[in-house]
């Protein structure tokens, strides 16, 4: 190992990090440094890999520095009172502790602070890396901290973001419909419909109504049910969506929203007995129903691997290709479904 090292104009723990695929180490030199170990013939111990990585397991984890944790939600609150965000919020706790960093809470609709009191803060508590969680409104962020995003490096949660492009951790939504689409076909559903708020869906670029038209392509014609979507955060009029469901007779409804619930109950019906329910992404408003777990925390966990490899190779600001960690979300049966007979 110290001939690697040697070789590769780096320490021996640099390459002990590289060997085993730590991101810490950049992909270019961990790639540099797989060659010449390659070159030189060396081969790693399977045994010895698999004590050191207990080891270091059970070592205590030594305090390296701050990290900002930011709420770009409208509520102050989000971290604690929103039905998803404290799961990001979990995860990011959870790798952070691991990993040896504390966490300092802001919120970027603060009327007191701005970037400039945000800087002087950060530099004044030794904070060198921020993950941006709650942003749920729209992918852009208050242009008044651009000399943050530009200056230290950034990680977003649950969405992509257009101005700053930074860096994001977020389920894989194409992937979560098709799951979706899936399982209520494998339970026998012919005739799954979508409902949708709208701004949502635009916030993921459309991604989630682009996946549920691609899962339809291989249904029969007869048998494809339009995508209803509704602007604002109310409710829509019951007639729109009474409309829809008459003109259209889904027998199960895939949807983000568990508002969805009531406005079939105004309609005297019920699931899974009058067509069935999925949660596109299970929380505590919707916890007995089926769907999909998009294993937020996961994602949380995953912003702080990146931003803490970008804080390592010195990368900030925005970019024109910015690197994404897609989570893969997970089936979950629930009491809104039922297998269908013929």
């Amino acid at each position: 190992m110290a001939r690697i090292a040697s070789e590769a104009g780096v320490s021996k723990n640099t390459v002990s990090l590289a060997l085993r695929g730590d991101r810490q180490v950049t992909t270019a030199t961990r790639e540099r440094i797989e060659k010449i170990a390659d070159e030189l013939g060396y081969r790693r111990n399977p045994l010895m890999s698999h004590l050191m990585a207990v080891l270091r397991q059970q070592s205590p984890v030594s305090y390296r520095c701050n990290l900002a944790l930011v709420n770009a939600h409208r509520d102050q609150q989000a971290f604690t009172s929103h039905h998803t965000v404290p799961a990001y919020v979990d995860g990011c706790t959870r790798r952070a502790k691991t990993r040896g960093y504390r966490f300092d809470e802001f919120w970027v609709h603060d009327q007191a602070l701005n970037g400039a009191r945000l800087d002087r803060i950060m530099r004044t508590r030794g904070i060198r890396g921020l993950i941006i969680n709650g942003l749920f409104h729209d992918q852009q962020l208050p242009e008044n901290y651009r000399a943050i995003w530009d200056q230290y490096p950034a990680v977003v949660t649950g969405v992509r973001t257009t101005d700053p492009a930074l860096p994001f951790a977020c389920v894989d939504h194409h992937e979560a419909i098709f799951d979706a689409m899936e399982n209520v076909r494998r339970l026998g559903y012919r005739r799954p419909g979508l409902v949708l708020l709208e701004r949502v869906d635009n916030l993921v670029n459309g991604r989630l109504s682009a996946a549920f038209k691609v899962s339809q392509a291989s249904m029969d014609a007869d048998d494809v049910v339009p995508v209803f979507t509704f602007g604002g955060d109310d409710i829509p009029r019951l007639a729109t969506f009474r409309k829809w469901m008459e003109d259209h007779q889904p027998d199960v409804i895939l949807t983000l929203h568990p508002n969805v619930r009531d406005w079939l109950g105004a309609m005297d019906l019920k699931s899974p007995e009058d067509g069935g329910l999925v949660a596109l992404e299970l929380h505590r408003d919707c916890a007995d129903w089926a769907g999909m777990d998009q294993h937020n925390d996961i994602a949380g966990e995953a912003a702080v691997d990146m931003v803490t490899t970008l804080m390592q190779t010195n990368e900030f600001g925005s970019n024109v290709a910015p690197r994404g960690t897609l989570i893969g979300a997970t089936w979950v049966e629930g009491s809104t479904v039922r297998p269908q007979t013929a």
